[in-house]
């Protein structure tokens, strides 16, 4: 008896040890069909010889999916830029039809040094403009943190998230990333930290807060950019090694806020003003989540040029 329960319990742990092997080699079956076809795919891309291989590889470790063309290939593509393949004028140069080797058709942008265009178009920005488009900003924010059914935190308020439609009317967009709180939920924390550095508040960029006030330290570092016509992330100086909001803040201490207005508004913005929304922006960038005004404090300010504000209690956290 106990050896007949003996061989059943045998052949119970073979049967066992061959599903178990069965499993593994469709699992490493599997694996191997995923790379041998992630492997052709690059080789495929390869057989174009206006394609670097090099730089495909590192494209795909980076969990990008584009080729990497090379000027030669787009010289030949159209024509040596041929008037033939022109198809119009943009805001920094002309556009080129072109016919790759593998018989794909594309546009091609070439930056003109002596176009105009472009020039033109950011003065189109001017103070008005600029003033009614932060305006619409604080108003979009304003009804997603108050009078919206639910309250909308957007952690990813940037330039790049602002439409225009035809009349220079502003639209945040972009709420992939946006979070919705309870009407009781005040603030809430993430492991993840998703957005774009340069617009994150400090207590998100390192703690993983954020609240109503992670979207109006995003709105402060837009007023700056807004008023002097640069952008945070690529602000550069020679003689400093600060981001553009740590310039701003160093001008502003120094009484010379002036310095910082876009050159191509400054002959026809009222100076007080706009001196006034570099201030509105530092307080909106203070470290202290409890020192920053809401949207709806932000708002009055904009409007009543006579209201006091207080002073920014200290730098801004986002420096170079």
């Amino acid at each position: 008896m106990d050896n007949f329960k003996s061989g059943i319990g045998t052949k119970k742990w073979i049967c066992v040890a061959i599903f178990t092997a069965i499993a593994l080699l469709v699992i490493v079956f599997c694996i191997l069909c995923y790379l041998l076809k992630r492997r052709a795919v690059v080789i495929q891309v390869n057989l174009d010889p206006s394609i670097n291989l090099n730089e495909i590889l590192n494209d795909v470790k980076d969990g990008a999916h584009f080729s990497v063309i090379s000027y030669t290939c787009v010289v030949d593509a159209t024509n040596n830029f041929s008037l033939e393949n022109k198809l119009g004028e943009g805001g920094f140069g002309p556009v080129y039809k072109a016919k790759l080797a593998g018989g794909q058709t594309i546009a091609i942008k070439r930056l003109g040094r002596n176009s105009g265009q472009g020039i033109l178009e950011s003065k189109l920005l001017d103070w008005k403009k600029r003033f009614n488009i932060i305006e619409g900003i604080a108003q979009g924010l304003l009804y997603l943190h108050k009078y919206s059914r639910r309250r909308i935190i957007h952690r990813d308020l940037k330039a790049g998230n602002i439409l225009l439609d035809q009349n220079m009317n502003p639209k945040i967009s972009d709420f992939g990333m946006a979070r919705i709180f309870k009407p009781d939920e005040l603030e809430a924390n993430t492991n993840v930290i998703v957005g774009t550095y340069g617009y994150m508040s400090p207590e998100y960029a390192m703690e993983g807060v954020f609240s109503i006030k992670s979207d109006v330290y995003s709105f402060g570092v837009l007023m700056i950019e807004i008023v002097s016509g640069r952008k945070n992330n690529s602000f550069y100086h020679v003689d400093h090694t600060l981001n553009l909001v740590g310039y701003a803040w160093n001008l502003w201490e120094e009484g010379q806020g002036l310095e910082l207005i876009d050159p191509s508004i400054s002959d026809s913005c009222v100076k007080y003003k706009v001196l006034r929304w570099i201030h509105i922006g530092l307080l909106c960038i203070q470290n202290n989540t409890d020192d920053r005004p809401t949207m709806s404090d932000v708002l009055f300010m904009l409007r009543n040029d006579s209201t006091p504000m207080p002073l920014p209690k200290n730098q801004p956290f986002s420096f170079g």
